[in-house]
């Protein structure tokens, strides 16, 4: 059986404001769901259909689980689930866009290229769509979002230059980063 050591607790607790019983209940229904303490990419894509309806959202469902899985072992275990709750609920602003960046590095090497920009504005598009149907064709998206997140003008973006045209008010970028956040509220 698993079992959430005191210093998780305590830590868990702490990170997500939560009291200890209140983790403590959330681990138990968390293991009730998922006996082996593991969310498989299956059981997160049904739990993303309960909570986003939307269509077009499943495309972005293995783009938000990496955003979970933080040490890419393909499963989401509950210090991983809690962490990222917390930070979507509470977190300061640079800590969801922190999280939000891991959304749009898609290979996980800490920097987000043009070909991860045109992927994800892809996936996104549908809902962006939705949204607004004048929003402009999605390559023009990706090129506009990649050029003011692109600050020093590298090719790649870091997530300090992520975080930086998000929070300085840059259209595009504020845009995609809101819609990332639209899956969570």
């Amino acid at each position: 059986k698993l079992l959430l050591r005191e210093e998780d607790v305590a830590a868990l607790s702490k990170s997500s404001g939560l009291e200890a019983a209140q983790v403590k209940e959330s681990f138990d229904a968390f293991i009730a769901e998922h006996p082996n303490g593991k969310l498989k990419p299956k059981d997160f894509r049904e739990m993303m259909a309960k909570a986003v309806p939307k269509k077009d959202a499943n495309k972005m469902e293995k783009h938000v689980f990496r955003m979970y899985d933080s040490d890419q072992d393909g499963f989401i275990d509950f210090t991983e689930f809690m962490l990222v709750f917390h930070i979507m609920n509470d977190g300061s602003v640079e800590e969801v866009l922190s999280k939000i960046f891991c959304v749009f590095d898609v290979n996980s090497d800490g920097t987000i290229s043009m070909k991860e920009m045109n992927k994800l504005v892809k996936d996104m598009y549908g809902l962006l769509k939705t949204e607004d149907p004048n929003i402009a064709d999605k390559n023009l998206i990706a090129k506009t979002a990649f050029a003011e997140m692109d600050k020093d003008g590298n090719g790649k973006i870091t997530e300090a230059e992520f975080i930086g045209a998000c929070l300085g008010q840059k259209d595009i970028s504020k845009m995609l980063a809101l819609k990332i956040v639209d899956l969570f509220v």
